[in-house]
């Protein structure tokens, strides 16, 4: 699985083109300003549901956004205490939300989900366990298992760190993985929830290794573009083996792309050096044709991007009003984005890659005349 590469490809693509931008929503002023906001809506594997913690200052609340129907809408998941500001919410495939919480020293986990009673809707909530908050332990929830069963969540600590499946398993919190070394970042290799890929800081440096869950948390390298650089691995298409990296072997830190098993290098095309930008969605279905697979970026300055490794081209777009920062590609192509603003508080907005531009039309200058031999040169 290792994605190695004894030289840097970097490819030189054309300008940008001119496209149009996205279509102002209703009661829109147009894109948003300033720095792109962290993704604030966590959406299902399949899709079908998205949380997110609604409210503000200390009238928090979970939300759970139901989008695999004909319309979407949110229902609230209030409980009698407001949650705190820095609790994590995931959906999972059959409408549940799973939240994360800090109390004293244990993070707790419990699924939350709308309860019919006579005096009218309340929350449910089950609670999962909890795991003991260590002296400089840092737990966070992992990105949805592709099953949309399961949650897993990361422990770093110290030296090691250890990867808990919170939900979908036998029991309470449950250890399945301990890797040598401070990990980050979280992305899933497969579709059946095994292979998890960790960026792993150690001797100084960070290198994405692959973790087989299904055995018992068996560690190999992933990422190994050159000996000295820190390799990042930031998504993956597991369909068509597309992955997206953050790597500073070209000189400087910039996002390069490559193919999971495959023993071409790593390249880094001119078109992605893109200030503070980040990849949150990739196209599904695309079965070994990464080239093909489209892209999503979420820009600094609060935009967003398309991009193909086929095209060369990032497309640049303004994001809708009160986009909340992630999105998912449908197999078709079209990138669904969420937003909610005080008109409509849960939207989603619905966007189809542009076509490439055809490339640019080689014109030849005309042949120079041929010089003709003197005996037959025309007189007068």
């Amino acid at each position: 699985m290792t994605v190695c590469a004894t030289e840097i490809t970097t490819n030189t693509a054309l300008p940008d083109p001119e496209i149009p931008e996205v279509p102002e929503l209703p009661d829109s002023p147009g894109a948003p300003e300033g720095p792109a906001p962290a993704p604030a809506l966590a959406v299902s594997a399949d899709g079908a549901y998205a949380a997110r913690l609604a409210g503000e200052g200390e009238a928090r609340y979970p939300e759970r956004w139901t989008l695999g129907g004909p319309e979407p809408y949110a229902v609230p998941l209030p409980l009698a205490q407001p949650e705190e500001a820095d609790s994590e919410v995931l959906a999972l495939a059959d409408g549940q939300v799973l939240i994360h919480r800090r109390v004293a020293d244990r993070h707790e986990f419990s699924l939350l989900y709308p309860s019919g009673a006579a005096s009218g809707p309340r929350t449910g909530e089950f609670r999962l366990g909890a795991v003991d908050a260590e002296e400089g332990l840092r737990v966070r929830l992992l990105p949805p298992s592709p099953d949309g069963c399961g949650a897993f969540a990361l422990a770093v600590g110290a030296g090691e760190s250890t990867v808990w499946r919170v939900a979908g398993g036998s029991g309470g919190p449950e250890r399945v993985a301990v890797v040598p070394g401070r990990c980050s970042g979280g992305v899933w290799l497969d579709r059946t929830g095994r292979l998890l890929a960790l960026d792993r800081e150690a001797d100084g440096r960070t290198k994405a290794v692959a973790v087989d869950l299904g055995r018992g948390g068996v560690v190999s390298p992933l990422l190994q573009i050159a000996e000295d650089s820190d390799d990042r691995l930031l998504l993956a298409a597991p369909d068509s083996g597309l992955l997206l990296i953050r790597s500073d072997a070209p000189g400087e830190p910039r996002l390069g792309w490559g193919v999971l098993g495959s023993e071409r290098p790593v390249r880094f095309p001119e078109c992605l050096r893109l200030e503070d930008a980040h990849p949150f969605a990739v196209q599904p279905g695309q079965v070994l044709m990464p080239e093909t697979c489209g892209v999503a970026l979420r820009l600094g300055d609060g935009g967003l991007a398309l991009w193909r490794p086929a095209d060369r081209y990032v497309f640049r777009l303004g994001a809708p009003q009160g986009w909340l920062g992630s999105g998912l590609w449908t197999p078709d192509g079209r990138l669904c984005l969420p937003y909610a603003t005080p008109g409509v508080p849960c939207g989603v907005v619905s966007l189809s890659q542009p076509a490439a531009p055809p490339p640019p039309v080689r014109v030849d200058p005309p042949p120079a005349p041929r010089p003709v031999p003197l005996q037959q040169a025309p007189l007068g």
